[in-house]
């Protein structure tokens, strides 16, 4: 890390990103729980509540990038933790004085992830202000590995907390914890200040302004190929993961748990490993083999056998490497992408990069769903296999497999 105040002001970044991490695990497994146990919302009510959060993020990561960079990140990492407090405290308040309805969770929900979008896109826009860019590749890994923590352990709070207390009770110290973050962001001293551009009708388009960025760079053009690839893989295993574990392999869904809970420890491993690996062999290599291993993963999930021991054991494994592999990859792209992108243009960046994985996911969604009821679930998981090893030929095959992060 960079010395003096500019550690100390990552170090409070650091924790702030902890505490919101945590938060946005709990309120995302909490908003469904208190919709179920107070309101006994149905299947059908709880998608459309994924749909409008998924939704939002989008339609922000499209339009709010220009209006990041034209403003001091920290004050903007302070307002989506307090406009995120404020749309889930909504949700106890009303529950106290019985106004409770699924409309307000389905608006408070869609406001928090519309919030958390364009926090993620200000936290990635800030940190090379904070440190120098030798240290990028190990700031990340260590925002990284508390974001496997919380999602290790964010769910599992949730439970905790919505069993020991009532829902509307567990929501509201949910609500605390971006409180807290805002709190610790008020202590950052450091951060670069932001240029202040003339707004054109065309810098308004944020996101046309962003994807001009991104393209104009080969290397960070190779990146959002990557990103948009990735996305639309993921958008087919998150959306059968599930139904091929339990339907087509026959685990029982506490084992499944167990096997995904593996994901979270090989993504902290992931966090770990990733900058000693970049150290030896430079970024571009790193990515070109993370990317070759996570695709070999993804085929050997395709390729598990039916039953409950081979099953189980292939899913175990894959889980931690894949998250490993994963973890390590996502810290390289988040570093190459910051050392290319000028520090003005990271948040618009940062929101192509988000809407156009998050695009694809839905994509790849729909499509694992057509497929897969064409030619069953295991052929659709191999065909997103395929499409995964595509990568790191893609990355071999470009400038990116020369890249180098700036030696520490």
């Amino acid at each position: 890390m960079a010395t003096g105040a500019g550690e100390q002001d990552f170090n409070r970044l650091w924790a702030a990103q902890a505490v919101s991490a945590f938060g946005a695990r709990i309120a995302r497994e909490g908003l469904p729980i208190a919709a179920v146990t107070t309101l006994a919302a149905s299947p059908s009510a709880l998608g459309l509540l994924a749909a409008l959060t998924g939704l939002a993020s989008m339609i922000l990561g499209l339009s709010a990038g220009g209006w990041v960079d034209r403003r001091p990140r920290r004050g903007v990492l302070i307002a989506m933790n307090l406009v995120r407090a404020a749309a889930l405290a909504v949700i106890p308040l009303a529950a106290l004085t019985g106004f409770l309805s699924l409309p307000m969770i389905l608006a408070s929900g869609t406001v928090i992830a519309g919030a958390s979008t364009v926090f993620i896109m200000a936290e990635h826009a800030i940190l090379p202000g904070l440190v120098a860019p030798e240290r990028l590749i190990t700031a990340n890994a260590r925002l990284s590995a508390t974001d496997s923590v919380a999602e290790i352990g964010g769910p599992a709070l949730a439970g905790v907390l919505f069993q020991a207390l009532t829902a509307p009770l567990a929501v509201a110290a949910t609500a605390g914890t971006w409180l807290a973050s805002a709190l610790l962001l008020l202590r950052i001293r450091s951060e670069r200040p932001a240029e202040a551009e003339p707004r054109t009708p065309a810098e308004g388009l944020s996101f046309l302004s962003g994807f001009r960025t991104t393209w104009a760079d080969r290397e960070v053009r190779v990146l959002f190929l990557i990103q948009m690839a990735w996305g639309l893989t993921g958008g087919v295993f998150g959306s059968l993961y599930v139904l091929f574990a339990l339907r087509t392999l026959h685990l029982p869904t506490g084992l499944l748990g167990l096997a995904i809970a593996c994901g979270g420890i090989g993504a902290l491993a992931g966090a770990a490993a990733g900058p000693i690996v970049e150290r030896r062999l430079g970024a571009g290599r790193t990515l070109t083999l993370a990317l070759l291993l996570g695709g070999l993963v993804n085929l050997a999930i395709g390729l598990a056998p039916t039953g409950v021991k081979g099953g189980m054991a292939v899913l175990v494994a894959t889980q931690f490497l894949g998250d490993l592999f994963g973890v390590t990859a996502m810290i390289l792209m988040s570093s190459l992408r910051q050392v290319r992108v000028d520090a003005d243009h990271l948040g618009r960046v940062s929101g192509v990069f988000q809407a156009g994985s998050g695009g694809m996911a839905v994509v790849g969604a729909l499509g694992a769903a057509l497929l897969a009821e064409a030619a069953g679930i295991r052929t659709a998981m191999l065909a997103a296999a395929a499409l995964s090893l595509t990568l790191p030929l893609l990355c071999a095959a470009s400038p990116l497999a020369r890249a180098r992060l700036p030696a520490g």
